[in-house]
């Protein structure tokens, strides 16, 4: 009798183990849905840089127009104006950096989909992680391209400010800068909204897909 006591408990151990491994492995679409969280999660640096940016824009184009509201005799008022300006510039530079960094930790941390979705055995939820993932990874290379955009602003606006430092600077240059720095905001305006468009599409995307998959967003 006790060797059958004996026989049946390791027979219930046995599906008790089984059950626990089979419990533990994840589908293709939870595995999918825990990138996706992922790299989500990623970009909360990308967020964070957002209001400082603003703000810091908004702080730029009060002093530009306070530096083209004065005339050359308030000289040192303009000089003093200009060395905030450019500082303002360089402190955007260095939190668009972090945001480009928090942006390519996502990308690395999303591209682990990229086999994860061809595993995916139901027909309608593998056409919409492959429409999920192309979306995502449009929305990667727009902001490579509003990077570019932003950086080159950056640096004509640099360039203005010190221009408005020297006293003797030509009025045609000054004008030709300010032409410059002004398409450089029209192709940073137009990267961003390409950029945000991409997100929105995304993001929407991404909620149908876990609603056609049967999962819950974390909140």
């Amino acid at each position: 009798m006790s060797g059958g006591k004996n026989l049946f408990i390791l027979f219930i151990f046995i599906i008790i183990f089984v059950n626990a491994g089979c419990s533990h492995q994840q589908t293709p679409t939870k595995e999918m849905y825990d990138v996706l969280e992922e790299a989500a999660s990623k970009e909360k640096t990308f967020e964070e840089q957002q209001e400082p940016l603003t703000e810091l824009e908004g702080k730029e184009k009060e002093l530009y127009q306070q530096i083209i509201s004065l005339g050359m005799k308030e000289y040192s008022q303009i000089s003093k104006l200009s060395d905030e300006a450019v500082s303002s510039a360089e402190k955007r530079k260095e939190l668009f950096e972090k945001e480009t960094k928090s942006i390519k930790e996502s990308e690395k941390t999303f591209k682990k989909g990229s086999s994860i979705k061809g595993r995916i055995d139901d027909p309608g939820l593998k056409k919409s992680a492959d429409h999920l993932y192309g979306t995502m990874t449009e929305r990667y290379r727009a902001h490579e391209s509003l990077y570019k955009a932003y950086m080159e602003s950056i640096k004509n606006d640099i360039h203005l400010y010190k221009m408005f430092k020297n006293k003797d600077v030509p009025v045609d240059e000054l004008e030709n800068q300010v032409e410059k720095a002004n398409k450089s905001y029209n192709e940073v305006y137009t990267a961003n909204e390409k950029f945000n468009k991409l997100t929105k599409d995304f993001n929407k995307e991404k909620l149908s897909f876990y609603k056609q998959a049967g999962l819950q967003k974390n909140h």
